[in-house]
């Protein structure tokens, strides 16, 4: 199917909205220029993530739910413990392919980057690297223009086209895929607020730890006394983690110290939880990180004229959720569907809009509620949360079974 009013589309961001919305975009008959402002794929880039069932579905709709699985794991289930090892809840996940059509897969940040621009540039997405925008042109309402800046390019085309820093790139429609920095909000929808930092910083790692305690295919979430750690255990038995802790400030260890103090800070934040999270920090040969967690709990709009944006771009979430990748991946599926049967691009994002928002906003809400309990004020803090996490627990689990069900129906109209 040809679609009526869009025949070219600039996509700013490569990384995971981008590479889904192109090609659903493909699907009907769009041609579709993604630029992205990395030099090259980053294969290697970032720690891990989780693409929950509702997000494997909207792959499993393009045809590369295998392909992405086939560089991650499947996820069976979580157990919850307080800093002195108690059980205080568990999720098991193995019945929700079943129950909602996919399971949850684990994986890392660059496998899933590159398996998604491999099946894009396959589909006849045309992918350029070292593209850093600069500017948006909305002046003439028949078209929108990207600009880009010097000094950025000679990295690799991929799909088709120049591999060039500089330049301008024109086309019918230009969606913000870039993330929660995005330059593209910035140029186009100069009124939105800022991302929030939520205060938490979040490192990563991955680590050889044959003594700790958790099986393959399942994590372990650890709310210690003053940080949270989180151990995915990958088929292979490595072991893949994350700690989430206060911003210590300004000139102290967490935010361009040295590694061997990172470590150190992190060992510190533990200290007195169970005894084999140092075990697995001490195995990590990189501590990965800092990445400050932000979020964007709403913004007065996702589009002007004919730029619209997706993904951390337009609702930025923090990870305690578990839901970033997954509704980026929506995201893509209806704008796509939007654009399909609307013939003008603002009532297309219009209608996307519509229909988007208010399922984000609540799930980044409630990334931000689960994010605050994993900090603690001191003992009494502590004391109560382990007394009232069995009852957040059920709550959320019950959230993240809604947020699981979740389909799109691509034949059905948007409008």
């Amino acid at each position: 199917m040809t679609q009526r009013g869009v025949r070219r589309a600039i996509l700013i961001g490569g990384g995971i909205a981008g590479p889904v919305l192109g090609m659903f975009l493909r699907r009907i008959g769009v041609e579709v220029t993604i630029f992205e402002a990395r030099e090259a794929p980053a294969e290697h880039e970032g720690a891990f993530l989780g693409i929950a069932p509702n997000g494997m579905n909207v792959l499993a709709d393009l045809g590369v739910a295998g392909a992405v699985a086939a560089r991650g794991a499947p996820f069976v289930g979580m157990r919850f413990e307080n800093a002195r090892g108690r059980r205080i809840g568990e999720i098991d996940q193995r019945e929700a392919a079943r129950r909602f059509g996919a399971g949850l897969v684990m994986i890392r940040r660059g496998a899933l980057h590159a398996a998604l621009a491999e099946e894009a540039v396959r589909r006849g997405v045309a992918i350029r690297y070292g593209m850093r925008l600069t500017d948006v042109d909305r002046s003439d309402p028949r078209e929108v223009v990207a600009r880009f800046g010097e000094g950025g390019g000679g990295g690799e085309a991929r799909g088709g086209g120049e591999a060039r820093g500089g330049g301008e790139a024109r086309g019918d429609v230009l969606i913000g895929c870039d993330g929660f920095r995005s330059r593209t909000r910035v140029c186009a929808v100069p009124d939105a607020p800022a991302p929030g930092y939520t205060g938490l910083l979040d490192f990563g790692g991955f680590a050889r730890c044959p003594g700790a305690p958790v099986e393959p295919g399942w994590s372990v979430m650890v709310f210690g006394r003053r940080a949270f750690f989180g151990a995915f255990a990958a088929p292979d038995g490595e072991i893949w983690w994350f700690h989430n802790g206060a911003d210590p400030g300004p000139g102290e260890p967490g935010r361009g110290a040295a590694p061997g103090s990172v470590r150190e800070r992190i060992l510190a934040l533990h200290e007195g939880d169970s005894g084999w999270i140092a075990d697995v920090v001490r195995a990590t040969p990189e501590v990965l990180g800092p990445w400050p967690l932000h979020d964007i709990l709403t913004m007065p709009r996702w589009h002007a004229g004919r730029v619209c944006l997706i993904g951390d771009a337009a609702h930025a979430t923090t990870p305690h959720a578990g839901q970033g990748a997954s509704l980026a991946m929506e995201d893509g599926m209806l704008l796509a569907r939007c654009l399909r049967d609307e013939p003008d691009p603002e009532q297309a994002f219009a209608a996307f809009e519509r229909l988007r928002r208010p399922r984000v906003e609540a799930i980044v809400r409630a990334a931000r509620r689960t994010g605050s309990r994993k900090a603690v004020a001191g003992p009494v803090a502590e004391w109560l949360r382990d007394r009232m996490l069995p009852l957040f627990l059920r709550l959320g689990a019950a959230a993240q079974e809604r947020a699981y069900a979740y389909r799109i129906d691509w034949e059905a109209r948007a409008a």
